[in-house]
């Protein structure tokens, strides 16, 4: 199987950071993950200097990843992963048991589009680019065999933001995702983290963290320690066998 160094990704892209810059170390070629160009007016600009074959794909890279391509460019010391933060695609590619994410925050980012189309009557549709992207991730782990989980513990009477959330989950639970449900109130005698989490093969737990508002920081913090991963693991398990399926969960 061909092999490829990741050099790194943009820094500033909401979208699981998704323009990337890859090295092949054998052969020194480049790889671009950046954003397929459609405008016609634009690839007619383009096809002026020479036809885009029916293989071919223009993808658009935003001026901030230059440190990246000049990384690439300037040499790239062979299997060390790149600069920033590894993007959820990424950890997710590697796994291969078992991904769960616990979310222990009754309210997130209150400017979120979805849940302002949501509030205004919507059904919260209005970034289906960003569910399809999602989608296509957890089916592509799902069928090589990765059990992928979201527990929700939640305060009751539900918030806004979580009835939100429960409104648009089956559409997690499409993409492979199994999901459950557990009140504060059955969680209160559980010993949980203090910020929502991933935790992937039972070996590496991400962090995230948000504003008292809900929104989301964009501040990680990651372990392998197996004694702080083994009482996540502990406390997944737990809110897992309380918490109720998210077909069974009445509002």
């Amino acid at each position: 199987m061909r092999d490829f160094d990741f050099v790194g990704s943009d820094p500033e892209s909401k979208n699981e950071k998704c323009p990337a810059v890859f090295m092949d170390p054998d052969t020194g070629d480049f790889f671009f993950q950046g954003k397929k160009v459609d405008d016609p007016a634009l690839l007619a600009r383009f096809a002026e200097h020479g036809t885009v074959a029916a293989d071919e794909r223009i993808v658009w890279l935003p001026a901030r990843m230059a440190p990246m391509i000049r990384e690439a460019l300037d040499g790239y010391e062979r299997g060390r992963s790149g600069p920033g933060e590894p993007t959820f695609a990424q950890l997710l590619a590697n796994t291969k048991h078992s991904a769960v994410h616990l979310e222990l925050r009754d309210t997130y980012d209150p400017q979120d589009p979805e849940f302002l189309d949501w509030q205004a009557g919507g059904d919260g549709g209005v970034d289906d680019e960003s569910w399809e992207r999602w989608t296509g991730l957890i089916g592509s782990a799902v069928e090589r065999g990765v059990r992928v989980r979201r527990a929700r513990v939640v305060s009751e009477p539900l918030s806004d933001c979580a009835r939100f959330l429960h409104s648009v989950t089956d559409k997690n639970i499409k993409a492979g995702e199994e999901v459950r449900w557990l009140p504060r109130r059955r969680a209160f005698d559980l010993f949980l983290p203090g910020a929502d989490l991933w935790m992937f093969d039972q070996r590496l737990v991400r962090w995230n963290f948000n504003a008292g508002d809900g929104t989301d920081t964009d501040e990680l913090e990651y372990t392998t320690d197996p004694r702080v991963v083994s009482q996540v693991v502990a406390a997944f398990e737990l809110v897992w066998e309380r918490a109720t399926p998210h077909g069974e969960y009445r509002l």
